[in-house]
């Protein structure tokens, strides 16, 4: 199936005594999908998913799939560095109603090319729907080289990766490539990829959708749109997204410890690539 070409990794609000805001988490999903995002990639680290409770991310899956807009594809990351609580997110997920699952490499523990490739197999017992692996050393300290992941497209419901190392980005046989990276965008689309999994989609979708609707105007706009994949890079991930959203006028709470709110110079980088970008 085609999971869409625009998908966005939405971030989790969260009310002002830190509990998931459920009404604004619907209010996003909305917003999103009629601003170009075709897809939502559900509690992945955009959405804080490490320090969500096991019930907060579930909830989180069954609500995107009971409420999402007609059309729209959910994405539930249910990825862990312990294989079983990975297979049991995965069956639940499932369960819940996703399209198609987002599964991170697992991280911490390291496992070696022969514990990679058993764990993702005991995922794809554990569901009929596509799975989307996630490449991104720098925040999981283990990079899955283009011939481990074709090694890894063999696996029945392995369908797609979400690159996030710039430097491995090339096609893979067997997989769909998905952008992991704001700024490899315009580059997967270019090289016939399947679109991208992103984070400033929640603040220029419809620029986003022109670079794919607009391929004779992708370089220029992703040449427009360069400041604020930059500005959403400032400090960790969701950090800034969440404070360009507040600017925005959609406020989606704060974060959870030991994520902290943008600091004055880091939303002054943020203001300045919104207003050059014209969403403010």
């Amino acid at each position: 199936m085609s999971l869409g070409t625009v998908l966005t990794a939405i971030v989790t609000p969260f009310d002002d005594r830190g509990a998931v805001d459920e009404k604004a988490f619907v209010d996003l999903m909305g917003y999103l999908c009629t601003h170009g995002t075709d897809g939502i990639v559900v509690c992945g680290t955009t959405g804080e998913s490490p320090t969500l409770s096991t019930e907060e991310h579930l909830r989180l899956v069954e609500l995107a799939c009971s409420e999402r807009p007609a059309g729209t594809t959910i994405v539930a990351s249910t990825g862990s560095n312990d294989t079983r609580h990975a297979v049991e997110m995965t069956e639940r997920a499932t369960e819940a109603g996703a399209d198609a699952i987002l599964s991170v490499t697992p991280y911490y523990n390291r496992p070696n090319r022969r514990g990679v490739h058993a764990h993702y197999t005991e995922i794809s017992l554990a569901t009929d729907k596509p799975i989307v692996l996630y490449n991104i050393p720098s925040r999981v300290s283990l990079d899955l080289p283009n011939d481990q992941l074709a090694e890894l497209a063999q696996i029945e419901h392995v369908e797609y990766v979400k690159q996030a190392n710039n430097a491995n980005l090339a096609p893979v046989d067997g997989l769909g490539i998905y952008a992991g990276n704001d700024d490899l965008f315009a580059s997967v689309l270019d090289m016939g990829g399947c679109g991208g999994i992103l984070v400033a989609s929640h603040v220029v979708g419809p620029q986003m959708r022109r670079m794919v609707d607009e391929p004779e105007n992708r370089a220029e706009i992703e040449a427009s749109l360069k400041p604020v994949f930059d500005a959403l890079g400032v400090t960790t991930n969701p950090i800034p997204v969440k404070a360009a959203l507040a600017m925005e006028g959609r406020p989606v709470g704060g974060l959870r410890l030991p994520l902290v709110e943008a600091d004055d110079a880091e939303r002054e980088v943020i203001r300045a690539a919104l207003q050059g970008a014209g969403v403010l």
